[in-house]
């Protein structure tokens, strides 16, 4: 039976995911001129005992909500398609017309780095690679209110989504000129991995999310009811094993509302046997692929 202290806190959140990228100025643009994020900070590169030198960073976000770091590390090699790591990472904006502006920005600027687009019940969803190969899925949520569910599971599907109706519906000629459009965050993270039941061993058991769906060689996992704050897919990636180090996912980040939440996680995930470090701001751990996860607490 499962009880409070195995699960994370219904108000967890997901925040900035880190990239670790090979060409900065590009990638910076990419996410600042086409994606329409503003740069939040810039930092230089940076000795740091124990650690070397690191490379310089940009902090993209928007309205000071931070959505992406990038970090240059340009001798890194490209992550192979079949290895495990970054799927996409999932911008929610607050309302369509701002997801409108967005989407309507990569359109126009870079057309050929659309993938897709998807009615999910739960949210509407376009998909996007960036000029590292890294994917980016920009969605709007349906009120909860909307949803179906399945027992206590929203329902899920994929649906076609027309992207040049949903854009005569929901552009407007404000979003067209200024894409920086409403408030935005990351709203989930999904990630390929080599073993569908081994991340739900890692993500339910260990973490503390609940499973809010399985389809498809995909498992979709949450706190507090959302329909999912990651994913993690078998499609590319079945049968990998952890990580090599390469370009591509660099953290993903999790927010906990108070550090009694971290210090619960913390005993579960030694309990579960995962290593963790505690700098005193946060927890640091690693899946089952290497895929780093740090998990702060609020303020």
């Amino acid at each position: 039976m499962t009880t409070p202290q195995d699960l994370l806190a219904p108000e967890t959140s997901m925040t900035a995911v880190s990239l670790l990228v090979g060409d900065l100025d590009a990638m910076t643009a990419y996410y600042r001129d086409v994606i329409a994020l503003d740069v939040l900070d810039v930092a230089a590169p940076s000795e740091q005992p124990g650690a070397g030198r690191t490379g310089a960073s940009v902090v993209l976000g928007r309205r000071g909500t931070p959505i992406v770091v990038l970090r240059h590390a340009p001798d890194l090699p490209r992550a192979g398609r079949g290895q495990a790591g970054l799927f996409h990472t999932a911008i929610l904006f607050e309302d369509r017309e701002g997801l409108a502006a967005a989407v309507a920005s990569v359109a126009t600027q870079v057309p050929g780095s659309y993938v897709g687009s998807a009615d999910h019940l739960v949210s509407l969803a376009f998909y996007f690679t960036d000029p590292e190969g890294n994917g980016i899925e920009l969605y709007w949520d349906r009120e909860r209110t909307a949803w179906q569910w399945d027992g206590s599971r929203p329902r899920m599907d994929t649906l076609p989504l027309d992207p040049n109706a949903f854009l005569g519906a929901h552009l407007t000629d404000d979003g067209l000129e200024h894409p920086r459009t409403g408030s935005a965050g990351v709203g989930h993270v999904h990630l390929q991995v080599g073993d569908v039941d081994l991340a739900r061993s890692f993500y339910v058991d260990a973490l503390g999310f609940e499973v809010t769906g399985l389809m498809h060689g995909a498992l979709f996992v949450a706190a507090g009811g959302y329909h999912h704050h990651m994913a993690m897919n078998t499609w590319n990636s079945a049968g990998a094993g952890p990580r090599a180090s390469s370009l591509g996912l660099g953290e993903v980040a999790i927010v906990v509302p108070a550090r009694d939440d971290l210090g619960a996680l913390a005993a579960r995930l030694t309990h579960h046997g995962v290593a963790v470090r505690d700098d005193g701001a946060a927890l640091a751990f690693e899946d089952p692929w290497s895929n780093l996860i740090r998990v702060s607490a609020e303020g």
